[in-house]
């Protein structure tokens, strides 16, 4: 890994006073580049291009932005799947507007992501759950096309992941209905069933119901349990229906 700063700031110094100001150089050049949280010269480009550093949650809805408008349209089904993303994440207000301007951001796909992938890449788990939310958004219109595929697996590479890894979070995620087949509406009272709460059910209850339903659903749970691709693919259909009802309620109920 390049340190930006800490290189310029010892080139520099080593101009000046040779080894003793290369040193000083360094060390100077290596704490602007971690209060800035620079790690690469990409991310100096960026900071040098006047935008700020991407929060976690606004990486995330840039990428899919971006993933949403590689067919060059955004569709319907598209920006349902990124509300269906703020929901899972629980966002509050603020959180919510900045993740709806930062998918659109993602639409102009302009941002360079490199160093902001290379940031969470030290962390596991938010690494895996950000590609998942993006082959989320993939198949959320029920076709995956070669620009999505090409552009994941190279977001997978920065991230960490092998390519075999980012393919097989793929088959998770493909939707099982035939070509063609039409998805039916979830209706109020199927919503409210599916989490097994009432119509005057506190909005606490339900949001207790929704999310102990999906931590025993989801498909990371049997992500390394020797699951078969069916059993997956079927927790990916039910935490996919548990994240549109509970996204009904608190429409209908103004949660």
């Amino acid at each position: 890994m390049w340190w930006p700063s800490t290189v310029i700031g010892a080139g520099a110094g080593f101009a000046v006073a040779s080894i003793p100001g290369a040193l000083l150089g360094a060390l100077l050049g290596q704490f602007i580049d971690r209060r800035l949280r620079l790690q690469g010269w990409e991310d100096l480009r960026e900071r040098l291009g006047g935008r700020p550093a991407l929060q976690d949650d606004e990486l995330l809805f840039v990428m899919l932005g971006r993933l949403a408008k590689c067919d060059g349209r955004v569709a319907e089904q598209h920006i349902q799947q990124a509300r269906q993303e703020m929901v899972r994440l629980d966002l509050a207000e603020e959180a919510r507007l900045r993740a709806i301007a930062a998918f659109n951001r993602g639409k102009a796909g302009k941002d360079r992501l490199g160093g902001h992938l290379r940031r969470i890449r030290q962390q596991p788990h938010a690494a895996e759950g950000t590609l998942r939310a993006c082959w989320r958004m993939v198949w959320a219109d029920g076709k995956m096309g070669n620009k999505e595929r090409e552009l994941l697996l190279e977001w997978g590479h920065k991230l960490g992941l092998s390519r075999r890894q980012v393919q097989a979070m793929s088959l998770e995620y493909e939707p099982r209905r035939a070509a063609g087949a039409r998805e039916v509406p979830m209706t109020y009272a199927a919503a409210l069933k599916l989490l097994a709460v009432e119509a005057d059910t506190e909005g606490d209850k339900i949001k207790q119901a929704y999310r102990r339903l999906v931590s025993r659903h989801h498909p990371d749970k049997l992500a390394g349990t020797g699951a078969s691709e069916a059993q997956l693919r079927e927790a990916t259909e039910r935490t996919r229906e548990l994240h549109q009802a509970y996204a009904l309620i608190r429409k209908r109920r103004g949660l």
